[in-house]
């Protein structure tokens, strides 16, 4: 008896096999798997797309940070060429004096000479904002003041600047250079030594 006679069907040794029978699911699956290949491709374009603009922000920024250095840079040579330019003449005046050999007579011309060339730089200096400032009478400021001398004295408050000995200046509103002061003590603080209170 033959295999096929078995069951009526041919033996599984010489006979093809049979081809898969599509499943109901499987044109869904595929063509959810080209959708999702579909939307990777457009997420991948995208993505390079986002990096791109990305590397082109970088790069812009990097020029803009250079172009601002460069700005700042030449805004403050143009600052200082302006300064130097108005302090040049300031510089020929005091040449000019010093190239004259005063006559005893002719003292007080000179000093007045100075004192015009002096009122000329504080102009120049007023011009860029710097002011000059005179603390005497005023309480001792640490932030203003640089104590220098201690004067004992009854006749002020203790702590009150009595004498400037180099003027301090201002740059708008903040401390160019502090005053340099002798500042009043009373003889007790004096006695306490130098532990005792005071600059």
């Amino acid at each position: 008896m033959s295999d096929e006679s078995l069951e009526g069907r041919p033996s599984e040794e010489g006979a093809s096999p049979e081809p898969p029978v599509p499943s109901p699911e499987a044109p869904a699956e595929a063509d959810a798997r080209e959708r999702l290949q579909a939307a990777l491709e457009a997420k991948g374009r995208e993505a390079a797309e986002h990096y791109d603009r990305y590397l082109r922000a970088l790069a812009d920024f990097e020029n803009y940070r250079r172009r601002v250095q460069r700005e700042r840079e030449e805004w403050t040579r143009l600052a200082q060429e302006r300064l130097l330019r108005d302090l040049l003449p300031v510089l020929d005046n005091f040449d000019r004096a010093l190239q004259v050999d005063p006559d005893p007579g002719q003292l007080q011309g000179f000093v007045a000479g100075i004192e015009l060339i002096r009122r000329e730089l504080l102009k120049v200096l007023e011009r860029i904002g710097v002011i000059p400032f005179s603390p005497v009478g005023e309480p001792f400021d640490p932030q203003r003041h640089e104590a220098v001398m201690r004067v004992e004295t009854t006749e002020v408050p203790s702590q009150t600047v009595v004498e400037e000995i180099e003027r301090g200046y201002l740059l708008g509103d903040r401390v160019l250079r502090p005053a340099r002061v002798k500042v009043a003590v009373h003889p007790e603080e004096s006695a306490s030594g130098p532990g005792g209170p005071g600059p």
